[in-house]
């Protein structure tokens, strides 16, 4: 990949030929990352920046290109950022932003950071199931998890999930839950994903879901 340096974050950019995985390293406070599909001059764009100078320097980035579209999992904020493009989610995901633990995060994180923060909540204009959708020309397969959903993107044999980060944090809340991640990462393993793509943390390749399933069984 080919890294682009921005005025606050950067952007790594993987040419797989017909379509591009532009991912954006915010630098803000919480380490957010946000993944952008690129193909035939249409984008779409996985979960959103949440500061406004991130908001600014993304939009700014995305100006030679159409936003089709964007997949709102577990970030529901920075709700100002492109507010004219569909906005795509799970109606567990909507729960999870508008009421659920995501708009406690929502809370804390506008306490902590204050006007920097845009805390408005993304409108879900197109709420959807499990399986296969078509946004911008570009293939997607969701799938539900407590929270929110999953994306795989078959085109780049990528997925995207909310945290894998095997060596920073993620959220392990007891041993159900690790062996329902144990489970999720060895499903990925077996289909043989090049990319997990993950919200907090730089594209992680399938090393890291064995080191990270490797960590979870020794819990």
């Amino acid at each position: 990949f080919k890294t682009v340096k921005l005025s606050k974050g950067e952007m790594n950019i993987y040419d797989f030929g017909g379509i591009k995985l532009h991912a954006y390293k915010t630098n803000d406070f919480i380490d957010n990352e946000v993944f952008v599909v690129e193909k035939n001059r249409k984008a779409v764009i996985i979960e959103s920046p949440c500061f406004f100078d991130n908001n600014s320097e993304l939009t700014e980035y995305l100006k030679d290109v159409e936003a089709a579209g964007m997949l709102i999992a577990y970030h529901g904020a920075g709700g100002t950022f492109l507010p004219d493009v569909p906005k795509y989610a799970t109606a567990n995901a909507v729960a999870y932003s508008e009421n659920g633990g995501g708009k406690a995060l929502i809370n804390n994180f506008t306490n902590a950071f204050g006007d920097i923060f845009d805390k408005s909540v993304h409108k879900i204009t197109d709420v959807i199931g499990e399986g296969e959708i078509n946004i911008g020309g570009i293939s997607f397969v969701i799938t539900k998890t407590p929270e929110a959903f999953d994306i795989e993107i078959p085109e780049i044999n990528a997925v995207y999930t909310h945290m894998l980060g095997h060596d920073c944090h993620s959220i392990v809340a007891g041993s159900a839950h690790a062996d329902g991640i144990i489970a999720q990462l060895n499903g990925y393993i077996a289909k043989g994903y090049d990319l997990i793509l993950t919200s907090h943390y730089t594209p992680e390749d399938l090393k890291d879901a064995q080191t990270k399933i490797d960590y979870l069984k020794n819990l």
